[in-house]
Formats: C-alpha cells, structure tokens, sequence
C-alpha cells in the first residue's frame, strides 16, 4: 500500500509540474543527457545562442536530469553565463588530446560518464555511436551549403557534408529547425520522414527583457547610434544579401541610417563599394564588436529590422527583433516566413525597389508598424522557452522508444 501511494504522489507531483504529461519524470526516467558543447561554450551568436537556448530551457524545465556540455575549450565571456552556473548543467573539457575529439575521443567520455543520450547541437555526432549503445539525437539547420553551394569553398562543403550525412544517417532521429530543412534532408539525404522531428529555434530570455532607459541611454552612447535607424543582424557574407539593403536605401524615402551589427567577410569591400557607388558614407554604420549583453538594447532602440538572406535554415535574428519589438522585413524564397509568421513583410531577395517601398511602408505609418508588432509577438510565443524544451523532450522519448 504504501508503495502504491508513493507512486500517486510521484504522480501528482508530475502532473503538477507538467500538465501535459510529457515529463520524463512522470516515466520514470533520470537521465544523463550529453552535448557537443563546442558552440555552446565559445560562439557569441548564432549556433552559440541556439546551443545554449536548448540547454538552459531542458535543464530549467527537466530539472530531474543531470545535463553534460562537453568542449574542448571554453571562451572566457562566457564562462559566467546563465546557463552554465545551473546545478543540473556541468561542462566537461578533454581528458585527453583534442585531435579528433569531438569526432573521436569525446566518446571514451561519454561511456565513462555513463551518458543516456547524446545530443549534436550542430550537424554532427561522434563516430560510432551507435555502437556503444548511446542514443543520439542531432539537429540539422540548414543544408544551404548543398542548395547554394557557390557561397562555399568546395572542401569547407565536402567536410559540412560528410559530417552531417553521416549523423543523419546513423542518429536516433534527427530534429530539423524548419519545414524547408527538413525538405531538404528528406530530398538531399534520402532520410524518412518519419525519423525527423520539426522543432523550431527560441532566442535568449534577454531579447524579451525591456532594457532599463538608462540601459538603452548607454548603449547609444557607447555604439554612437542615431536617434531612429534601420537595423540588420547577421554574418556580413554574400548568402546574407546586405548589398540588397543598401541598394534599397539609396532609393528609399526615407532618411533613416542603416545599422549592420555582424562579423566580417571579404564580401564587406563588394558591400563598401556599394556604398560609395551610392554615396551613402554617412547613413551606413558597422558595428563589428556588440557584446552580447548590449545586443538586445541595439534590437530595441531600433525603428525596424531588415533581413534580405538569399537562403537560411530558419533566421534567429527574426524572432530576436520580433521579441525586441520592432518589426520585420525578410526575404521570401527559404523559410523566413517560418520565423517572422504572417504579419512580418517579405520581399524578393533580388529587388531593391520592393525592399524600398516595404521600408517606406513601415516607417511612414505608425499604426502599421505597432500592428505588425503586435500581431507578430502573439506568433513568436510558439517559440519560448518551455515550448521549444517540450518538443525537444519529445524527440528524446521517441529515441528511447521507437526504432527507425
């Protein structure tokens, strides 16, 4: 009897928890979850924030399990981060020789942790996996160096290849961060249908955060920013299509500078000879070294956001500035319109005139843009926290429980 009621409170408890029923607790199950920490542990942006998104929001949210990041460095900015102070979450560096870890070595650590399951954050599992009986999960997000290939060199494309072929064939399921990704596996990779879990990308807590006046006062200060700008987030490379921003702002009514918050490339000098061309010198601001604590305040002093990529796996920046409340353009033809919903503006990825007149739209009519805003924060509640950290869960479930 008293069995029997240990198990009615263990169940209750759950219930509480997690109405849905969806808590490996209310299975019973204690896992040790293991991940490529690689990026959680040394990017900034992009698959950085993405790793630790995921991380946090299972650790917050599945308390229950014991959560192992391992890399084989770590960045000193990030060391103090939210993420990594969580008693559940404990990052593990190499025991042995970095050559090949992540590929190699890093497997020798798993089985002496006595790791459940193992989750590739990035395109890529170690080798041989499967057979030390370790269940893995790996999340795709894109396959644009396939789809686009000329904005690759051919070894950095054979090497992205092999990785990700290889974990989406030999992983326990695959999550995809998009409809449009996971087309491509299906079509690029010959992988089943029913192997891929579609779970969509949150952003960091701190986007949804309204910075203090004084806050958005000192980052204004400290960046030089105008009063009212347009403002574009993103890697500056030839895929992410800034050229078509600044052609568009040399026709557009408006006076609004344009801000580009983003890591350089060769393609910045076809970007600046753009500007010359349009004269244009005095209304194009780079910033090359945001911090990540000051990102979300530039998001938010910003009167809207513009994001022309040719072609992404999903577009983080879109629910970033969504969050920041400021509304969005992107581009159509990939999957944006899965990030920035139906009340974000697309325009072709190749017309500058349409890129124009979209920015002229918005910035003229204040009731359009406090609609778009308003309308597009309600769309992007599909991807917090707690939802996001659900989904995920449900992929590790399906890896203990179903065989592909």
């Amino acid at each position: 009897m008293k069995a029997e009621s240990r198990k009615q409170t263990n169940k209750a408890e759950s219930t509480k928890l997690e109405p849905s029923s969806l808590r490996l607790s209310a299975l019973g199950f204690k896992l040790k979850i293991g991940y490529d920490g690689k990026r959680a542990a040394n990017n900034l942006t992009g698959l950085g924030n993405y790793s630790r998104f995921v991380i946090e929001s299972l650790a917050l949210n599945y308390p229950e399990n014991k959560y192992f990041v391992y890399t084989p460095k770590v960045e000193e900015k990030l060391k103090e981060i939210s993420v990594f102070s969580l008693a559940n979450v404990l990052l593990s560096l190499p025991k042995s020789s970095k050559f090949l870890w992540r590929a190699l070595g890093i497997k020798k650590q798993l089985l002496a942790d006595k790791i459940d399951l193992f989750h590739g954050l990035s395109h890529e599992i170690p080798l041989g996996l499967r057979k030390s009986n370790i269940k893995s999960i790996v999340t795709i997000h894109d396959l644009i160096f396939l789809r686009k290939p000329n904005y690759y060199k051919f070894i950095d494309r054979k090497i992205y290849e092999l990785k990700s072929r290889y974990a989406c064939k030999n992983s326990d399921r695959i999550i995809a961060i998009s409809e449009r990704t996971k087309l491509d596996i299906i079509e690029l990779y010959q992988i089943p249908e029913k192997k891929i879990d579609i779970v969509y990308q949150g952003c960091e807590e701190a986007f949804k955060i309204k910075a203090s006046p004084s806050k958005l006062a000192e980052v204004r200060e400290k960046y030089q920013l105008p009063n009212q700008f347009i403002l574009s987030v993103g890697t500056i490379e030839e895929r992410k299509n800034l050229n078509l921003a600044i052609e568009a702002l040399s026709t557009a009514a408006t006076s609004h500078p344009l801000v580009v918050v983003g890591k350089t490339t060769t393609y910045l000098e076809k970007v600046k000879q753009s500007i010359e061309k349009y004269q244009l010198q005095h209304r194009v601001i780079f910033l090359h070294n945001v911090t990540f604590n000051d990102l979300p305040a530039v998001y938010q002093s910003a009167s809207l956001f513009v994001y022309p990529s040719f072609y992404e796996g999903f577009g983080i920046p879109i629910i970033e500035a969504i969050n920041s409340e400021v509304p969005v353009i992107a581009a159509s033809g990939s999957c944006l319109e899965e990030a920035g919903g139906p009340d974000s503006i697309y325009v072709s990825p190749s017309n500058p005139k349409e890129l124009a007149s979209a920015i002229d739209k918005i910035l003229a009519d204040e009731n359009l843009r406090q609609e778009m805003v308003k309308k597009s924060l309600k769309y992007v509640q599909k991807f917090n926290n707690d939802f996001v950290a659900k989904e995920v869960m449900k992929c590790y479930q399906k890896a203990f429980s179903e065989k592909i």
